[in-house]
């Protein structure tokens, strides 16, 4: 009985895991949808105040990263290993990071972000963004991983359709901009934006492996 007491004491608290993880997915996915936006956007002053509010966004994810390492700190009984745990939070930071980075690119380089590859890859960070925040919602259904493997499919077509956008608009960069320094600032920002598919995609691996574990 002395066991079961103790036991009850620890057990619950693994469930907060869930929670933080659901947090910063509520979070990664309102940063892609304000990130498509922001390209979309054609005036400079609302632009600006999207920026920030991304920005903001990305402060609070910081913060929910934090606790999830506090948690891991105090807590003996996790829902998962604890490597894929931390892999799990870094991975979902960095989405985060690279959403923010990418709009503090296109701010800080004075790029128009209304030219057509830029908003394609806006477009697929976004769906990437949705997806990731779908799976990490599905996290507590561990044992029913077909949903899951859906999404991770979907994240994996999106980060391959990503890598031909960016090739594509980086082909078309070359061959029209003549202006070497714009070329450049402009090649920047479309790196950075494909970094952000890329990190999506280590989302899905990182929970592909915990679902090869434990499902």
């Amino acid at each position: 009985m002395a066991i079961n007491n103790i036991l009850s004491i620890f057990l619950p608290k693994d469930k907060v895991f869930y929670t933080l993880f659901e947090k910063t997915a509520e979070n990664v996915s309102e940063m892609g949808k304000k990130f498509k936006a922001f390209v979309y956007e054609t005036d400079p002053n609302l632009r600006f105040q999207i920026s920030k509010e991304i920005e903001e966004l990305e402060h609070k994810n910081d913060e929910i990263t934090h606790q999830i390492f506090q948690e891991l700190g105090r807590n003996f009984i996790t829902p998962f290993d604890r490597e894929d745990i931390h892999y799990l939070a870094t991975a979902m930071d960095d989405v985060a990071d690279y959403i923010h980075a990418s709009c503090k690119k296109i701010q800080f380089h004075g790029v128009n972000p209304l030219e057509q590859g830029i908003q394609n890859l806006a477009e697929i960070i976004c769906q990437g963004a949705s997806e990731v925040s779908k799976v990490i919602m599905q996290l507590r259904e561990l044992k029913r991983p077909e949903k899951i493997m859906e999404s991770i499919v979907k994240i994996n077509s999106l980060e391959n359709h990503a890598d031909n956008v960016f090739d594509m608009s980086i082909k078309t960069l070359f061959e029209t901009e003549d202006d070497f320094k714009n070329l450049i600032r402009r090649r920047e920002v479309y790196t950075v934006m494909e970094v952000a598919t890329d990190k999506c995609e280590d989302v899905a691996n990182v929970i592909e492996t915990i679902i090869v574990k434990y499902a």
